[in-house]
């Protein structure tokens, strides 16, 4: 089986390369912005499944380009949708905690009535909403708080700014669950090979790991397996303003996809301390 990858150097798309079946599509090959051309990618490649790893992905800046933001989030997976749709090609789409507006403190089911905060969160919510109708095999997977050795993450700029701080100040009214983004392509392969062996269903999946904290409390966990002397001290987010406001309850209940895929929550603190020590930050 041959699974059709569409990005090549965010976080998930990296570690989906590591799979032999896998072929992943950069900018130069698929311009998401472009959202016809990317179901005639599809189309003319004819591969086994979907997988769409790519996104705009900048919280803070979609607040100003929501219009580039939608198109490349919402326009271009449904248009990839529709391609698989009509080639009986399983498509597994990646999504997000901020189609939710973080009230609460119990986790998100995933047919839970989404509320986005803000423009990136209402760019996926139109990428998910064209995935269902274009009426194909498809699964969504909402995750949050991914973190590798690749890109742009929390795990990097924490070990960065530890270069340079012995103190920190990181925001704790804001609870979530850490997920590695090896463990969502590690699902995101799977699901795809149980759509199109018919032994997964179709529908609205989340992911992400356990054991559920605040940002502060993450940031603490990196700086101790890592071996750096940093001290954390809390504050709510009022505290620390962003451009784009963020969910302050980031947990997904992910029961539906252990029982339909048998995917089980990982836990992040895992090889964690391995990251840090791999992770070049400057």
């Amino acid at each position: 089986m041959t699974v059709l990858v569409f990005g090549k150097t965010g976080q998930v798309a990296r570690e989906l390369a590591h799979y032999s079946d896998v072929r992943c599509l950069d900018r130069a090959e698929a311009d998401l912005s472009k959202p016809a051309q990317c179901g005639r990618i599809i189309r003319r490649l004819k591969p086994a499944a979907v997988i769409n790893a790519a996104a705009y992905t900048d919280v803070d800046g979609a607040e100003q380009d929501e219009v580039l933001a939608t198109v490349i989030n919402g326009d271009a997976p449904a248009a990839m949708a529709l391609a698989c749709a009509q080639m009986g090609v399983p498509f597994v789409q990646i999504s997000t905690d901020y189609v939710f507006d973080g009230a609460g403190s119990t986790g998100f089911a995933p047919d839970h009535k989404t509320c986005p905060l803000g423009a990136y969160g209402r760019s996926k919510r139109m990428g998910e909403r064209g995935v269902v109708a274009a009426g194909g095999t498809y699964a969504i997977l909402r995750t949050a708080w991914v973190f590798s050795r690749h890109g742009t993450n929390f795990l990097k700029t924490m070990l960065r700014l530890s270069e340079t701080r012995e103190q920190l100040s990181i925001v704790n009214d804001q609870i979530g669950g850490p997920t590695p983004a090896a463990a969502i392509a590690k699902a995101c392969h799977a699901m795809a090979g149980g759509l199109a062996s018919g032994s997964g269903r179709v529908g609205i999946y989340h992911f992400s790991g356990t054991p559920e904290v605040s940002w502060a409390d993450f940031a603490a966990e990196i700086f101790a397996q890592s071996g750096r002397q940093v001290t954390t001290t809390g504050i709510p987010s009022q505290e620390y303003p962003t451009p784009a406001k963020r969910p302050l309850n980031s947990r997904l209940n992910c029961d539906s996809l252990q029982e339909q895929f048998g995917i089980l929550r990982p836990d992040w603190r895992a090889g964690l301390d391995q990251l840090c020590a791999d992770i070049e930050v400057i």
